[in-house]
């Protein structure tokens, strides 16, 4: 009998499964002691300087982190989205992101990667976490290498102006106070580059929400906010 992905996905959810970090069973995607173990929130400083007023992080890049952002992102399992959406729900609960804002924007990806891999796991994280969105609010306009094989100019260089609201969103944003939605910040050149769009388009305030954020270095000066 043929089942549609939605039916095979709720009859998943409500089986035991095995931790994908140690392996124990029964257990969630991550168990609670591998959570507590590898779950420490990490600061998020050193940003690029823009417009964004906090940046909030739900783990650090890191194992076992760093792998299972790469079947969320890379191995065609977007799935993960869910799980790791729990851990920035939490995260964000902490912060009150989640309950201040009046909608999600999603980083998008350009059109050639969409095409590629299918999906955006911006989107992915965003639609799970329970709040109004405006998925196609953002366009990415530019399109450059990876910003995973660039140092921090270069990621500044090439992400100036590559993003823009979508005309038929403008009204949607402005005045709203938005919330960001990644997976992954590192210099902050993405999150600050879509926060200025939105400002641009008349947003009121504009906040980001990550899964994951790599170390800053030790010479960056911190996020001053507005």
């Amino acid at each position: 009998m043929h089942r549609p992905p939605w039916a095979t996905a709720l009859i998943r959810s409500a089986l035991p499964s095995t931790c994908a970090v140690c392996g124990r069973w029964p257990a969630q995607p991550v168990c609670r002691d591998c959570l507590a173990r590898f779950g420490a929130r990490p600061m998020v400083d050193g940003l690029a300087p823009g417009p964004l007023v906090r940046c909030v992080a739900a783990v650090r890049y890191g194992y076992p982190w760093t792998t299972l952002l790469a079947r969320l992102k890379f191995q065609d399992e977007p799935g993960w989205a869910g799980p790791l959406a729990r851990l920035m729900a939490l995260a964000a609960q902490d912060d009150g992101l989640l309950a201040s804002c009046d909608a999600l924007v999603p980083v998008p990806l350009s059109p050639r990667r969409l095409a590629e891999r299918g999906y955006n796991q911006a989107w992915e994280l965003a639609r799970r976490l329970d709040r109004p969105a405006l998925p196609q609010a953002l366009l990415r306009c530019l399109e450059g290498p990876p910003q995973r094989t660039l140092d921090r100019a270069a990621r500044l260089q090439q992400l100036h102006g590559a993003f823009l609201v979508h005309p038929r969103a403008r009204a949607a944003v402005s005045g709203r106070h938005l919330l960001l939605i990644d997976d992954v910040v590192t210099t902050g050149a993405t999150v600050q580059a879509a926060a200025t769009a939105l400002h641009q388009a008349g947003a009121a305030s504009v906040t980001a929400l990550v899964l994951a954020a790599t170390p800053a270095p030790a010479w960056a000066p911190p996020l001053t906010p507005l």
